[in-house]
């Protein structure tokens, strides 16, 4: 075998055995998003989480509180300027607002952020926002538990002050209205009437937790397919054309005339 041919050999090897670890990999990372799905299913199913079932403000949050549904008693911040609005947050295809006001947790010095639901942006006056009603006293609120919003994308220096904002980080908003934070926040659940605004006039048409596994499985498909191709043509052009080639001289009538 010349130096050539050891040379194609071996990063044909190489290259097939990197693509076959790719395709395994992809496999694995969808069988534990398939078993992260279970375990999403399972906490949701399980019975909804109290006020002393929380984490405190100073306690990191267990991944397993994640996604579980709870039923807390407390009092809504009435402080102006404590209720924020997230701006470029779309839902059912428009463009508005998640609202976001802390909860105070009854016997409890610490409080939830609550992501009360979403609201329409005015198209001609972008910075006019709706007066929300927030009732007073003690009251009962359901939803499940859930990290802090996702962040999107902002352009410039980041508005930390204003009820308006791209982004609300909980340490920051902590300090800045001086109110103890839970770590993790609380998405409050849909009316009844999916299809329509609660008496708040807030839409909760919240995705369900869901991870995506099919696209693990089209990555490792791509990956064998290229894995099988490279297979495919160092056969063909190693193995299959030297022999065709070899038969060709010795079919040839040049070859017998010699």
């Amino acid at each position: 075998m010349t130096t050539r041919r050891w040379v194609v050999t071996v990063a044909t090897l190489l290259a097939l055995v990197a693509a076959v670890a790719l395709g395994r990999w992809q496999l694995d990372r969808a069988a534990q998003k398939i078993a992260l799905q279970q375990a999403l299913d399972s906490r949701g199913q399980q019975p909804p989480l109290s006020n002393q079932e929380l984490p405190r403000a100073d306690e990191d949050a267990p991944e397993a509180l994640i996604y579980r549904r709870a039923s807390l008693v407390g009092q809504w911040d009435q402080t102006p300027g404590h209720t924020v609005f997230l701006d470029n947050r779309p839902m059912d295809g428009r463009a508005g607002f998640f609202v976001l006001t802390p909860f105070q947790l009854q016997g409890q010095q610490d409080a939830i952020l609550v992501q009360r639901g979403w609201v329409p942006r005015d198209a001609a006056q972008r910075e006019r926002l709706p007066t929300l009603p927030l009732p007073q006293g003690d009251v009962r609120i359901e939803g499940q538990v859930v990290r802090a919003p996702s962040r999107a994308f902002e352009l410039g220096t980041p508005v930390r002050s204003g009820p308006i904002r791209q982004n609300v980080e909980l340490p920051a908003f902590q300090d800045e209205t001086g109110v103890r934070l839970l770590p993790v926040v609380l998405l409050q659940s849909a009316s009844p009437d999916a299809t329509s605004p609660t008496g708040d006039g807030l839409l909760r048409h919240w995705p369900a937790p869901a991870v995506d596994v099919n696209k693990h499985y089209g990555y490792a498909f791509q990956w064998f397919a290229l894995g099988a191709l490279i297979l495919g043509l160092y056969v063909w052009f190693q193995v299959l054309a030297p022999l065709r080639r070899d038969r060709r001289r010795r079919d040839s009538p040049d070859t017998d005339a010699a």
